[in-house]
């Protein structure tokens, strides 16, 4: 459930992303609040990695602003109440998982008894314990993945972002995956994932934002975005009709949420 509160966790305000002669991102506005599940769909290229890279203080906007509950997202005090996982997380080899959880756990200065405690629900969460004191080198895609989440997670952040975050995942580590976004969500976190599956945004997403060429042409629930969509009512046909997938013959209904 959406979190009541007005404030956004996070805002961006006309955000714009200039390579060379390239926009990217294109006067970007986007709120997200605590508790929101907010699903940033669009076709590869589309700018969802960009805008991610912006929000997490990766990447300074070209022009326009973007802020972490309140502070710019470059700040210290930002990026502290933010967890990023990349579509290619990366892991130290020769590190044990759990031994990569505690590098971690030293970098964001964590209590050490809170930081045991935490690493232990997080270690049966994410179904690691049979192989959580193995090093990471062995470890199958799958593996990696859950031990990345469950780093990211351990200093307990406002905002969980995430780029692809099913991809090449077998069907139990998805499972598992989609079940911690859902849970972050009620818990209050606000969830910020990319993905261009459509499926993924219908199945999880409270708010859905379609992306296409660095400009936002939709935004609503799976409900709001499928009443816009013509004929058939359906998410996939509003969003190839966005992204140029099926050029339209006739204009969108009236009340399209439109840029």
């Amino acid at each position: 459930m959406i979190a009541q509160n007005p404030a956004a966790l996070v805002e961006l305000r006309g955000v714009t992303k200039v390579y060379g002669s390239r926009r990217v991102v294109d006067h970007l506005d986007l709120d997200l609040h605590a508790g929101e599940l907010f699903a940033f769909l669009g076709p590869n290229g589309a700018g969802k990695t960009t805008t991610i890279k912006m929000v997490c203080g990766l990447l300074h906007p070209t022009s326009g602003t973007v802020r972490i509950a309140g502070v710019p997202a470059t700040s210290a005090a930002a990026r502290a109440r933010i967890a990023y996982i990349p579509d290619q997380p990366y892991l130290y080899n020769k590190l044990t998982g759990r031994e990569f959880i505690r590098f971690v756990v030293e970098m964001y200065g964590i209590d050490r008894r809170r930081a045991a405690t935490r690493t232990a629900e997080l270690i049966e969460t994410f179904e690691l314990g049979s192989y959580i004191d193995e090093l990471c080198e062995t470890y199958s895609h799958g593996m990696r993945q859950r031990v990345v989440f469950a780093a990211a997670l351990v200093h307990e952040p406002d905002v969980l972002v995430v780029d692809e975050p099913l991809v090449g995942l077998d069907p139990r580590s998805a499972r598992i995956v989609k079940d911690v976004f859902l849970s972050q969500a009620r818990s209050g976190v606000a969830v910020l994932m990319s993905t261009h599956l459509l499926a993924i945004a219908e199945e999880l997403a409270d708010t859905i934002g379609i992306i296409h060429q660095g400009r936002l042409l939709a935004r609503g629930s799976l409900d709001e975005l499928r009443a816009r969509a013509p004929d058939s009512g359906s998410l996939e046909d509003l969003f190839l009709r966005l992204t140029g997938g099926d050029r339209p013959t006739v204009p969108l209904p009236e009340g399209s949420v439109l840029s």
